[in-house]
């Protein structure tokens, strides 16, 4: 599921993000390698790769804090960085952690950041802040000094700097990186509030984990290029299998075999991969009973992100903080 999207949408009114043939060099270092990206609106979109994998480097790119070397990127349905001024301002992010004054309060720093931007109004400043702060779980650390705001404290606290104001996009890198679970799941709460409300969230990550809990759709990168692309249903698809569990192997093997599936010669269990076109789960034990088969448990297992992500990357993926 590499290369263009499988359900590229004709309409790039319906993306909010979309890239084609995006490539970023260093040097002679190929960072970002001809991607096309294509994010729908009021997804939840997770960026998922291992560390060195071109995630980072993709987003800014997308938000015109980097030059491309070629390729196109349309945020929004513009394209960046020639739209950015119109662009920006409807899009929150947060990317590479977040940096703060330590000697200030959580509010002091929203409201300097605030200021920074010429079309906030001042006269509901600190409303805005207040909101902002309540929405990621700090408003009652709002007036303590950042300096002794824990790592997951500082974490929301970049989260609530990109919702002072409305957003239509909103990017986060690595969002619960150094969340305490309870901090993970305020997180996690906060992006599927704020997708409800009508805001696609892209969240770039290594926690498989959390991809499959709040993600609707993903994408995975390896070395620089895109290697899988979709829904995530899309994403597991193909690596389906039945497992049988029965004192009769021999028998279970054969009438698998019968019914047009590849037994797998290992372990105690028969299992066989369910591809595209296989008979239905019900059809299939229906005909090990008339087989003769004793069963004693039958079921379909779908594949983990993570035993898709490893067969597409060949690498390893955190799946817990």
């Amino acid at each position: 599921m590499g290369g263009a999207p499988p359900d590229h949408p004709a309409d790039t009114a319906e993306l909010a993000i979309e890239t084609q043939g995006l490539t970023k060099r260093f040097g002679r270092q190929t960072a970002v390698d001809h991607i096309d990206l294509a994010v729908p609106r009021g997804s939840v979109f997770g960026f998922l790769g291992p560390n060195g994998s071109g995630k980072t480097t993709t987003i800014r790119v997308m938000l015109g804090l980097a030059a491309a070397t070629g390729g196109e990127v349309r945020v929004l349905g513009r394209e960046m960085p020639r739209h950015g001024r119109d662009v920006l301002p409807r899009v929150g992010a947060l990317v590479e952690g977040p940096a703060f004054y330590p000697f200030l309060s959580g509010a002091a720093n929203l409201r300097r950041l605030d200021t920074a931007d010429p079309a906030a109004r001042s006269a509901t400043r600190d409303a805005r802040v207040a909101e902002a702060l309540e929405r990621v779980g700090l408003g009652h650390a709002a007036h303590k000094k950042v300096r002794a705001y824990s790592l997951g404290m500082k974490q929301r606290l970049g989260i609530a700097g990109a919702l002072l104001r409305p957003r239509e996009l909103l990017v986060l890198d690595e969002p619960t990186n150094g969340l305490d679970p309870q901090g993970t799941r305020e997180v996690r709460t906060l992006v599927r509030s704020l997708a409800a409300g009508g805001t696609t969230v892209f969240v770039s990550s290594h926690l498989l984990a959390e991809v499959e809990q709040i993600c609707t759709h993903a994408a995975v990168m390896s070395v620089g290029s895109l290697v899988a692309h979709g829904s995530l249903a899309e994403l597991r698809r193909g690596r389906a299998r039945v497992r049988v569990v029965t004192p009769d192997v021999a028998d279970a093997r054969a009438e698998l075999a019968r019914l047009g599936l590849v037994p797998e010669p290992d372990g105690d269990d028969v299992t066989a991969p369910l591809p595209a076109g296989s008979p239905a789960p019900e059809t299939i034990a229906a005909g090990l009973v008339r087989g003769g088969v004793r069963l004693r448990g039958f079921g379909v297992e779908e594949a983990s992100l993570e035993d898709r992500f490893v067969a597409l990357t060949g690498e390893g993926f955190d799946v817990a903080q």
